[in-house]
């Protein structure tokens, strides 16, 4: 599953301010790309473009080389699995009950789950480190566990394509890297996975390519090696950086340095 804008331009209002423009992206199928900016830069916007549930003022998204207005949401929803940065529950669920509404799509009305659903859920929870809080209401749980569960969900959907906004937020070191490393697990097996992330350096780690957003705009895109430069960062971030190499990783890392002055 690819993911492709050309020249897009999202707008909210008309006489509102660009949330973004002319952004023009390519994502490979089974690749890990990473969307990257300061607050406000437009990503969320644009995983939200990439989802149709915002509209392009110009341009065009497209999901597997169809424009993404043209996608039934429900065969859409069956190929492209998404974490929005945050969520509410309008009524108390289970964890389980809760991952299962990712096998609503493969679904028909009223029909039953059958065994290969609870399988998919079953390795969901599984693979996101949930099953002890299967059957734990959703609102007793911590922001982290609450976000590896949604995780959960959206694996549960077996989709061609993920599409997470800050899926590690609230997530202590030890979930952190788990969800990344199966994120990576997740594209060697052929599932291509957008990553919205303040986190340069776990992006720099886990992502073949990335998108830098500055103020709604493309200020650089690329593999990983390309984008993190010092003249590359430091004016979208507007903060002295240092970039170095993981010894360990061989992967860029950021330090940010005392401001001069």
């Amino acid at each position: 599953m690819t993911f492709e804008t050309r020249e897009l331009a999202v707008r909210y209002g008309a006489e509102g301010p660009w949330a973004l423009e002319g952004i023009s992206m390519a994502v490979p199928a089974g690749e890990i790309y990473a969307v990257l900016g300061p607050n406000g830069s437009g990503k969320s916007t644009l995983m939200k473009a990439l989802l149709g549930t915002v509209p392009a003022t110009r341009g065009e998204a497209l999901v597997g080389g169809r424009s993404v207005a043209l996608w039934p949401r429900r065969e859409l929803a069956r190929s492209v699995g998404a974490v929005s940065q945050s969520e509410s529950t309008a009524f108390p669920l289970s964890v389980r009950k809760l991952v299962e509404m990712g096998r609503y799509p493969h679904l028909g009305p009223l029909s039953p789950m059958g065994p290969g659903d609870q399988r998919a859920v079953d390795d969901a929870l599984r693979r996101c480190r949930v099953e002890e809080l299967a059957d734990r209401a959703v609102d007793t749980l911590s922001g982290g566990e609450f976000q590896r569960v949604r995780i959960a969900r959206a694996l549960a959907q077996e989709p061609c394509a993920l599409v997470l906004d800050e899926p590690t937020a609230s997530l202590d070191i030890r979930h952190e890297m788990g969800i990344l490393q199966l994120l990576r697990e997740s594209a060697r097996e052929g599932v291509t996975v957008v990553l919205v992330t303040h986190h340069l350096n776990l992006a720099a780690r886990f992502a073949h390519r990335a998108l830098l957003l500055d103020g709604g705009r493309m200020a650089a895109q690329g593999p990983v090696q390309e984008v993190f430069r010092p003249e590359v960062l430091e004016p979208v971030y507007q903060w002295p950086l240092s970039v170095g190499v993981d010894p360990v990783t061989g992967a860029p890392t950021v330090t940010p340095l005392d401001e001069e002055g």
